[in-house]
């Protein structure tokens, strides 16, 4: 089974696109994908016509009986898609006060990890899609990834974000004492324009093998695939969006991705794991 973890500590760059998109072409190779939500906005639960403020169980579920001690199977909390072999562990706005309320009880940073050991004969893929923010919930997703995926939007306020989003990566790493390889996606590419340009020379310069040496495109069929509530790959196969993820699962699903390997630019005060398997200097 493999696992994926979309993340950067920016909205807007295209990690639920990413994730969507992927999916459906993994499904579409006969392959059963679980998504999972772990954004208290919920941006995929609602792609997926459910709504994260609807009662019953979601992704929030975990973490909840974790705090209470108790054990939760995940087959419970995962619902299916109107898609053959997507299925969906979606998120809950409660998501959101969870590093307040329960962030600090014990075995919190693990919940999603234990939680998918349980499903390796369930599915082929697993792909999280992360907040924008650091917390027990991204912590969760970069201890259960095998692999991480950092869409990067072209343009100059993203390179901050993907400063923030590496450095906890290397923070995360040290405390686990594991190496989580990743790669850089350029997204919302607009070749007629300078900021794009230039910041797709930036991200290939600064993090030079570290980055897809492609990127995925402007394409309003995002939006209209967004609207209709299906994966880009089943609305038009051909679209410049679609094709350029399809080159994209093409990479990923060599033997050995094209991958760097962490540059941490700052060292945290403490990069020490506390008892609740967080990491001490990473959380708010």
């Amino acid at each position: 089974m493999n696992i994926w973890a979309v993340a950067n500590q920016k909205g807007g760059v295209g990690k639920t696109t990413t994730s969507v998109s992927l999916a459906g072409l993994l499904a579409q190779q006969g392959q059963r994908v679980l998504l999972i939500d772990i954004d208290p906005h919920g941006s995929m639960t609602t792609y997926f016509g459910m709504e994260p403020d609807a009662p019953g169980a979601s992704v929030y579920s975990l973490f909840k009986a974790a705090a209470e001690g108790a054990v939760l199977n995940p087959l419970r909390v995962i619902h299916p898609t109107a898609f053959e072999n997507i299925s969906l562990m979606p998120a809950a706005t409660a998501l959101a006060t969870l590093d307040r309320q329960l962030g600090k009880q014990e075995g919190m940073g693990l919940v999603i990890k234990r939680a998918l050991e349980t499903l390796s004969d369930q599915f082929d893929a697993v792909i999280i899609d992360c907040p924008p923010i650091l917390g027990v919930t991204m912590v969760n997703a970069l201890a259960a990834a095998q692999f991480l995926l950092i869409p990067v939007q072209t343009e100059f306020l993203a390179l901050k974000g993907l400063e923030r989003m590496l450095k906890t990566l290397g923070m995360v790493q040290r405390s686990r004492k594991h190496r989580l390889d990743y790669l850089i996606i350029p997204t919302m590419y607009d070749q007629r324009t300078r900021a794009s340009r230039d910041t797709l020379q930036v991200l290939q310069d600064r993090y030079h093998g570290s980055v897809w040496s492609e990127f995925v495109p402007i394409d309003t069929l995002f939006r209209e695939a967004s609207r209709l509530g299906k994966p880009l790959s089943y609305l038009q196969p051909e679209s410049r969006g679609s094709m350029a993820y399809a080159h994209l699962l093409t990479l990923l699903q060599k033997p050995k991705p094209a991958s760097g390997n962490v540059v941490v630019r700052s060292e945290p005060a403490s990069t020490k794991t506390t008892a609740n398997g967080l990491v001490e200097g990473v959380m708010p």
